[in-house]
């Protein structure tokens, strides 16, 4: 079964964790990467996308790591 917690989004102001989400799948993760960085991107933020399997870096705004696969 896949593990429901896999896809880490966390959305940082002024130095601090103020939002977290988990998702199991990749691609729901994405999309609300993109919803979050719509909502909540601005200056003074950072919104990280991690793959908590591998700890890779998916996705960071500003500015988008990782193939997009």
């Amino acid at each position: 079964m896949p593990d429901q917690n896999r896809f880490h989004l966390t959305l940082h102001a002024e130095g601090r964790a103020a939002a977290h989400g988990w998702w199991g799948s990749e691609a729901v993760a994405r999309g609300k990467f993109g919803e979050w960085v719509g909502a909540w991107g601005r200056d003074g933020t950072r919104i990280t996308l991690v793959d908590e399997e591998t700890g890779t870096l998916l996705a960071e705004w500003p500015g988008v790591v990782g193939s997009g696969s």
